[in-house]
């Protein structure tokens, strides 16, 4: 059986008590692919923690496959992009 680097994210994830959110980072990167290749993506998503820390191994370029691993519909996935993360973190910092 194939590696499936979706459904290590998702049982990362189901594992977790707090809440997450999946944050848009506007950065190229690549992957992998299975025949040894490369697929070149303009951006990619990184999962956070309810206290906004990145997840370790939650990093992954397509939303749609994401969505389907973890059983929702793409547009009840919490994606917000990584400027909004950013003044979320600052919002809470003054707060402290």
């Amino acid at each position: 059986m194939a590696f499936n680097h979706y459904a290590k994210i998702a049982r990362i994830i189901n594992s977790l008590a707090s809440s997450w959110i999946v944050v848009r980072i506007d950065k190229p990167t690549t992957a992998k692919k299975f025949n040894g290749g490369q697929a070149y993506y303009d951006h990619y998503y990184r999962v956070y923690d309810g206290q906004h820390r990145p997840i370790p191994y939650c990093k992954f370029q397509q939303l749609e496959r994401f969505a389907r691993v973890m059983q929702l519909d793409i547009n009840e996935i919490p994606v917000v992009d990584e400027g909004a993360l950013t003044a979320i973190k600052m919002n809470r910092s003054s707060d402290d």
